[in-house]
């Protein structure tokens, strides 16, 4: 069995456990009006607030890798990473890093300062930034690990993913310990490019309610530390499917993201009557909350609570599914299950839990759907 042996979260609900926990506990959304730089879309965002002190290399230098330091700092993590380190060795620990945006948002600010000449200031030369694999590379780096290290870019399922990697590579006795993570930072192409998809709501995102209206945006950081010594948190199974219906549609009866549930069932050796809370992948958009309703509607039994969490921190993309799988685990280690924050009335059809609740969770199946039809679900269990 993969155990979780740490886990750490930075997000508009505020840096680390605790900040997090305060911010359900007392209900309040990380959801703000506040304009972003340089744009002109209407819209509310789940910002971190990210100190200015924070800071990496030149060679680094990106909102994206700031956040990740920003996150290491949190819960210790960094230091309990450096302790799996020294007891199995840096080659025996491995990276598994989710992004979809990686630091496009320096590169934005590149073309943005980009002088007559048509080429790049000497300071944004940063070839380990400008790439898909900058978060990944940052990582094992910052913490001094060599062992395997990928960044999986699957969209939105891209740091639920990371954890059906992990889990084969520890099951191979690949690796001893393997740090799972997931980063996404606000920017522009994000913005401009759910807009242009008519996605992005002027208010706060509703999941799920008949009245919903589209996508609020965020970004998050978020690391767990897995390995085969027991722990308080398992990870019983992953399922992952794609149904490459649409590029930017999920298929119309959910079969894929159907099937990655059944799966991450069946690799448990559950079914849907032994899980105490779904955390939905809800994204507030007419089409995937519809989609997502049907599938679980049909999957459903009397003992499990749903609800959707992107009204506390915003849809952060590749970074949704660690921030998700920290909330469903913090569900398991605190008994306090969130509601759907923003929505007053869901649609009929699936019970939608509204209000947090406390109540005693064991065992959460946390699904995240992406374009191009990357599905991913996890279950994770008190141990």
């Amino acid at each position: 069995m993969v155990y979780v042996n740490q886990l750490t979260l930075t997000s508009a609900l505020g840096a680390g456990l605790d900040q997090m926990r305060a911010s359900l506990q007392a209900d309040h959304s990380g959801l703000s009006a506040a304009e972003w730089p340089h744009c002109d879309v209407p819209c509310y965002v789940g910002a971190v607030n990210l100190p200015v002190e924070i800071s990496v290399s030149a060679q680094r230098l990106s909102r994206n890798n700031r956040l990740v330091e920003y996150a290491l700092q949190q819960d210790n993590f960094a230091a309990h990473v450096a302790a799996a380190v020294s007891r199995y060795g840096a080659p025996r620990v491995g990276i598994v890093m989710g992004t979809s945006t990686s630091s496009i948002d320096r590169t934005e600010q590149a073309y943005r300062e980009m002088g007559q000449e048509e080429h790049f200031a000497e300071e944004f030369i940063q070839p380990r930034t400008h790439n898909p694999h900058a978060p990944g590379d940052f990582l094992a780096e910052r913490l001094g690990i060599t062992g395997p290290c990928i960044t999986v870019s699957a969209a939105c399922a891209s740091s639920a993913k990371v954890f059906a990697v992990a889990e084969r590579w520890l099951q191979q006795n690949l690796v001893d310990a393997v740090v799972v993570g997931g980063a996404d930072t606000l920017c522009l192409s994000v913005i401009y490019g759910f807009h242009s998809l008519q996605l992005v709501s002027d208010e706060p995102c509703r999941p799920f309610s008949p009245q919903r209206k589209g996508i609020s945006l965020g970004e998050a950081a978020g690391f767990a530390l897995l390995s085969n010594e027991p722990a308080e948190l398992a990870v019983l199974g992953v399922g992952e499917s794609c149904d490459a219906y649409h590029m930017s549609s999920a298929h119309p009866e959910g079969l894929g993201a159907e099937l990655s549930m059944q799966r991450a069932l069946a690799a448990s050796d559950i079914g849907m009557q032994d899980v105490d809370y779904v955390n939905l992948h809800g994204t507030g958009t007419r089409a995937n909350d519809e989609t997502e309703g049907k599938v679980c509607a049909r999957m459903a039994s009397a003992h499990t609570v749903f609800s959707a969490t992107k009204g506390w921190t915003g849809h952060t993309l590749g970074a949704a599914g660690i921030v998700e799988a920290v909330l469903s685990m913090n569900a398991i280690l605190t008994d306090l299950v969130p509601g759907t924050m923003h929505t007053s009335c869901a649609e009929p059809g699936l019970p939608i839990l509204l209000e947090s609740v406390e109540r005693r969770v064991n065992t959460v199946l946390s699904n995240s759907f992406g374009f191009g039809g990357n599905n991913c679900s996890v279950v994770f269990a008190r141990a």
